[in-house]
């Protein structure tokens, strides 16, 4: 019988109760599987009063994280406290001593991905962060293995659960966003502070790692234009369906005349889509290649058995070059100086069609006004709705664009949101055809 791969534990919370339960559960699943063993050989955590789903022994418990990170026995370290700091310098430390890593940490791979992978590539150690997007759905070895030989030309993807939930309920029930954050975090889908994922960063987080295993290029989170889903009313999801439309966070890449588009934004996006079907908090993520088309991935984008369950594909996929003696994995990350990289488009270059709403005074000329200064702006309008008077004075006028470019829409919007019949801040969804 082969060796086992031995593995420590840093964190011991929701994922890696998850990832635990399912070592010490299936064990003989997963050897069946893998070919060898998988042993658990110390687990670090701050806090082991918590009650926990999965038993494990008293001895392989320990609050000294440096117990997993220099132990002899270890082979693998999974990181699972998440965070950059000490993540980061974790993770640094487990591969200066010649240890793979798997990590879950979206943030920090945003964020840092080329120290930790050019450690890895030094000390000729493997990387393994399948559970960093998308929970459960095995997208991040798809980009790496199953679509290597395609060119990929574009990602959409519902990478944040929270968010989807909230427009789902919001769009089913008629309920204001508010009402439906607050139901969300009383059902432990949103965090008691849930800025990261409805102000969508946890999405850009996501998306630098789909976007640079999509392109091979380099992609800075700061380069990511984000908007949340703070600002959607139920007027905009009314007015989306009598479009023929919803409304979903996405996180898209794309590639266009030579550059990359990078952005995280509320969009509408077809009823008969395949991406408006996805409810609830389950993540969707399609990638369209130049061979294969539009490939669907979907499932449970978090929770311990989802996200653990890709935390013990890392394992085992690591655990079998290990057991081969197989050099590292070759780096998802252009590290070489002759790799190829394209530039990012800034967003005020990006082109795309755009659903206006304003508020207006209910009088001749208004719409002529707000028209010139589109037409100005080289915008013209491919449809409209506009509803009747009501007792104040203001009504709504909602507008569709064609194709156009971001900044000549935000000049547009500008302008016209200074215009004395204009009541309120003219508000604006990008849409996206099917």
């Amino acid at each position: 019988m082969k060796s086992p791969v031995r593995v420590g534990f840093i964190g011991f919370g929701t994922v890696a109760e998850g990832a635990v339960s399912i070592l010490t559960g299936q064990q003989a699943l997963l050897r069946r599987r893998a070919g060898f063993p998988i042993e658990i050989v110390k687990i670090a955590d701050r806090d082991f009063t918590r009650a926990r789903s999965a038993a494990i022994p008293s001895d392989i418990l320990t609050g000294d994280v440096m117990e997993v990170l220099t132990h002899p026995d270890i082979d693998l370290v999974v990181e699972l406290i998440g965070g950059i700091e000490p993540a980061r310098s974790y993770l640094l430390e487990a591969i200066s001593h010649k240890k793979h890593v798997v990590t879950a940490n979206k943030a920090l791979l945003a964020l840092h991905a080329d120290d930790i992978f050019q450690a890895a590539a030094d000390q000729r150690v493997s990387v393994g962060f399948e559970g960093s997007v998308g929970g459960g759905i095995p997208i991040i070895r798809t980009l790496q293995e199953g679509l290597s030989a395609d060119k990929v030309t574009a990602i959409h993807g519902i990478v944040n659960g929270t968010c989807n939930y909230i427009l789902s309920e919001m769009t089913r029930h008629g309920k204001p966003f508010s009402d439906v954050l607050k139901e969300a975090q009383d059902l432990g889908y949103a965090e008691s502070n849930p800025t990261l994922d409805v102000g969508g960063m946890d999405s850009a987080h996501k998306l630098t790692l789909l976007a640079r295993l999509a392109f091979e290029t380099p992609i800075a989170l700061k380069e990511i234009s984000v908007q949340g889903i703070e600002h959607i009313t139920q007027a905009d999801i009314a007015f989306a369906d009598a479009f023929g439309r919803k409304i979903k966070l996405l996180a898209i890449a794309k590639e266009t005349d030579g550059f990359i588009e990078v952005r995280v934004h509320p969009t509408m996006i077809p009823k008969q889509s395949l991406l408006a079907g996805v409810e609830g908090v389950y993540n969707a993520i399609c990638v369209t290649g130049k061979n294969t088309g539009d490939t669907i991935f979907y499932g449970k984008g978090a929770g311990a058995q989802p996200t653990g369950s890709a935390v013990v594909s890392d394992i085992i996929d690591i655990g079998r070059r290990i057991q081969t003696g197989a050099d590292s994995q070759v780096t998802p990350f252009p590290l070489k100086p002759d790799a190829p990289s394209l530039p990012v488009k800034q967003m005020e270059n990006v082109e795309s069609l755009y659903y206006l709403r304003l508020m207006v005074e209910d009088k001749p000329g208004v719409l002529s006004r707000i028209s010139g200064v589109l037409g100005g702006q080289g915008i013209s309008i491919s449809s409209m709705i506009q509803q009747g008077r009501k007792a104040e004075g203001h009504v709504p006028l909602v507008m569709m664009t064609h194709k156009a470019k971001e900044r000549h829409i935000q000049e547009a919007i500008a302008t016209i949101g200074q215009m004395p019949d204009v009541s309120e801040p003219v508000a604006l969804i990008r849409v996206e055809e099917d």
